[in-house]
């Protein structure tokens, strides 16, 4: 395919749009929520690299799914293609960097990209390492059970102390509000009508008392910040906006710090955790890539592992695609997009086509040890200006929890059937929760381990409350 871009078109152009299938809207609407991932299959079989799907409350919406496609999609220019038009961003509210476009968006990005840089990430291993041990000392031993609990509980924490630098009782409680919060604005986020506030007991009653608590309590977190002697030592992601703030001059926008926080939240708790359940899964049937990342495990190299997180993120893709909506007319290769039209990059279909990935339904570490993924072919966190923000993280939190999991507990295999995806609101993930049979090993493979599982203390727990109130930021 060559050289693709989207270019604006004069309004008077007739549009032409990709074939697709003549679908009820409802139906198309369920199999794009519900079974993406084969239903975009079929349908690039049948219609190619671009087809187009009704669907309700968006009309005709072109689906793309080859690698020049996305690439000219994700590098639109911000004024043509927007992407801060989506009900995520809605339920969010203002101020979240999902529901921002253009300048507004670039600006946010900017403030919060430092926080997420590469070069930062080794001064959050220790946090991340802790939580892991946290959760972990809760699995039974030869027992099966669900992994995914543990592995959303770890990384809402290392989230909630990281970014949000809350620590005391603002952790317990945002700890304990957050997760049924956040399930609901995912509930919303599918079927919009639920937002309504019809009464206490109703789904868009109950949220909007959680959010204001939540927002109560994050405007102690922003008080105990700006009244913080040392902010300036502090990496908290929070305390980062708030000093950004500062040296703007301007008042802090309560309801947009809290917006964002929440932000983060949703983009990296749900979606690292359903990674991690799927690696567990993924591990239990394939024991031989199991017994070498327990060798490797033996030793500080991770070079393996790295690459395992690499095919796991490719094979088992927590969020199949994303979207644009044209501002103008617009031209795509042969096609000709009128203003409005919702575009689909479909990143999954895309890591399972065999002209970008060899043998691409197998789980394979092996291609990526000695080759490193495609810009436009590898694409689970996105691309182009709005790639996600979290990815260096992300990949740095799987690696530290599976490291930690690997060294002390040895992982039973299993010849049952893959779990099936299930679609849990924003995410997939595992349909049984990543279920895993460990067994506690008495010494950690790894000679510089941390306490074993079974006698960790978590720092946390006795930590000065003057000191837990900067934890070390993620």
């Amino acid at each position: 395919m060559s050289k693709l871009s989207v270019t604006p078109l004069e309004p008077s152009v007739p549009p032409r749009l990709p074939a697709g299938p003549r679908l009820p809207t409802l139906v198309s609407a369920a199999l794009f929520a519900f079974a993406r991932r084969p239903f975009f299959t079929t349908l690039q079989r049948r219609y190619g690299d671009a087809f187009s799907i009704p669907l309700p409350g968006i009309g005709r919406a072109v689906v793309v799914c080859h690698p020049d496609l996305v690439k000219a999609v994700f590098t639109a220019d911000a004024a043509v293609l927007h992407a801060g038009e989506n009900p995520l961003g809605d339920v969010l509210g203002r101020g979240s960097i999902f529901a921002l476009d253009e300048e507004d968006h670039l600006r946010e990005r900017r403030l919060l990209l430092p926080a997420f840089h590469g070069d930062r990430m080794r001064v959050y291993e220790e946090l991340v390492e802790e939580e892991a041990l946290r959760a972990m000392a809760a699995w039974p031993d030869g027992e099966e059970f669900p992994t995914l609990p543990s592995f959303n509980a770890i990384t809402l924490r290392v989230i909630l102390r990281a970014v949000f630098g809350a620590a005391g009782d603002e952790l317990d409680e945002l700890e304990d509000l957050l997760p049924e919060a956040t399930a609901l604005g995912q509930r919303m986020v599918v079927a919009p009508a639920l937002r309504r506030d019809l009464g206490r007991r109703s789904p868009g009653g109950r949220l909007k008392r959680l959010r204001s608590r939540y927002e109560e309590l994050v405007g102690r977190l922003i008080d105990g910040c700006l009244a913080d002697p040392e902010l300036s030592q502090r990496t908290d992601v929070l305390a980062m906006m708030l000093q950004a703030g500062q040296d703007g001059g301007g008042e802090v926008d309560r309801t947009a710090v809290a917006n964002e926080l929440l932000t983060l939240l949703v983009a990296g708790h749900e979606t690292t955790a359903s990674s991690l359940a799927y690696a567990v899964e993924r591990l239990r049937r394939h024991p031989l890539v199991l017994r070498r990342l327990e060798e490797e495990a033996e030793t500080g190299d991770s070079t393996y592992r790295a690459a395992t997180i690499l095919e796991l993120l490719r094979h088992r893709t927590i969020i199949g695609g994303t979207g644009r909506r044209a501002v103008v007319p617009v031209q795509l290769g042969e096609w000709r997009i009128p203003a409005r039209t919702m575009l689909f990059p479909a990143l999954a279909t895309i890591h399972d086509d065999t002209r970008f990935h060899a043998h691409a339904e197998g789980f394979d570490p092996g291609r990526y040890v000695d080759a490193k993924p495609g810009t436009y072919t590898w694409v689970p966190f996105g691309g182009g200006r709005r790639r996600c923000l979290g990815a260096s993280f992300a990949l740095f939190e799987l690696e530290i929890v599976l490291r930690t999991m690997l060294r002390h507990f040895d992982l039973e295999p299993t010849n049952r059937r893959a779990e099936r995806q299930s679609f849990r609101g924003l995410a997939y993930a595992p349909s049984d929760g990543g279920l895993a049979v460990v067994r506690r090993r008495p010494v950690p493979r790894h000679g510089d381990a941390v306490a074993s599982v079974a006698t960790e203390v978590p720092r946390a727990a006795a930590a000065p409350a003057a000191a837990a109130g900067c934890p070390v930021a993620h």
